[in-house]
């Protein structure tokens, strides 16, 4: 066989392939034509029922019908675009009546989350109760000075107004969820909804960024040696100075600091070191671990 002839048949050959392949699309696109039509219809009659009003229910099951006596007619043999077409023309009527539903249904998940993350994080504020900072207070003021009560007094305001204000947003997203409900609930279910899913998760997004960095503490990063040995230097240094001041100035208080934070056997624990167990105490109490 010729080269010229070799060609040809292969051009034949890739049209052909060709034509198969629109005849399949074609006919694919009819099918979902087809399809959409029966489902449709039947759920306008069952779940999707309340979500549309009568007459457009009646107005949409007739076009519909229409469409189905179009396939076995008229569009018996049509073009891929003109089933396309046909499709998007349905959808177009159908598709906010199947999001009305869709959105009915995501309703109770997202509110549930939503009053889950309000509950959580205000029990978790409500309970770093007073009574525990009282009681840190009470336990630690004895070993520190002047200078480490006014940074406690500080540190404990400070806490008690970040733990105000999770308090509060908690309580402002109650109230938006609250009103959101209230306004939701007047409608019928074949109305535009007032408030989407998307609108009560993002405001589920917003609380948890800004509680969860307030009652959620990051692990310490572990101590280099250099810093090991720094602090180790310093200690003896300090533990050093204490014993020599020990008969001089047994009635000093920062004397009386240093017979209570040092012993025989070594240095024990800092003010820093006592304030950051309190520390670990209060957040384990907030974050409820």
């Amino acid at each position: 066989m010729a080269a010229a002839d070799v060609q040809k048949a292969v051009e034949k050959e890739f049209e052909m392939a060709l034509q198969d392949r629109v005849m399949e699309e074609t006919k694919d696109k009819k099918n979902a034509v087809e399809a959409y039509v029966y489902d449709m219809r039947n759920k306008l009659n069952d779940k999707y029922h309340e979500f549309v009003m009568d007459s457009k229910r009646e107005q949409f099951i007739a076009k519909l019908q229409e469409v189905e006596d179009w396939l076995y007619e008229d569009g018996e043999d049509e073009t891929k675009g003109v089933y396309v077409a046909k499709l998007e023309e349905l959808k177009k009527q159908g598709d906010p009546v199947e999001e009305r539903y869709k959105e009915h249904t995501r309703w109770g998940s997202v509110i549930d989350q939503l009053v889950y993350c309000i509950n959580s994080y205000r029990e978790a504020a409500i309970s770093a109760d007073p009574k525990l900072i009282t009681l840190i207070w009470q336990r630690s003021r004895r070993y520190i000075s002047s200078v480490d009560i006014a940074i406690l007094f500080f540190i404990l305001a400070s806490l008690r107004f970040t733990l105000a204000h999770v308090l509060n947003e908690c309580i402002g997203a109650e109230a938006w969820l609250r009103e959101k409900i209230q306004q939701h609930d007047g409608l019928p279910k074949h109305a535009t909804p007032g408030l989407l899913s998307a609108d009560i998760r993002k405001k589920a997004e917003a609380l948890n960024r800004f509680c969860r960095p307030i009652l959620t503490k990051p692990k310490p990063k572990p101590a280099t040696p250099e810093t090991s040995l720094l602090a180790s230097s310093q200690g003896d240094e300090s533990q050093s100075q204490g014993v020599d001041n020990t008969n001089s100035s047994a009635d000093q208080p920062c004397t009386r600091i240093g017979k209570n934070r040092f012993n025989k056997n070594g240095p024990t624990k800092t003010f820093s070191d006592q304030f950051r167990d309190c520390d670990k105490e209060i957040v384990s109490k907030i974050s409820g671990s």
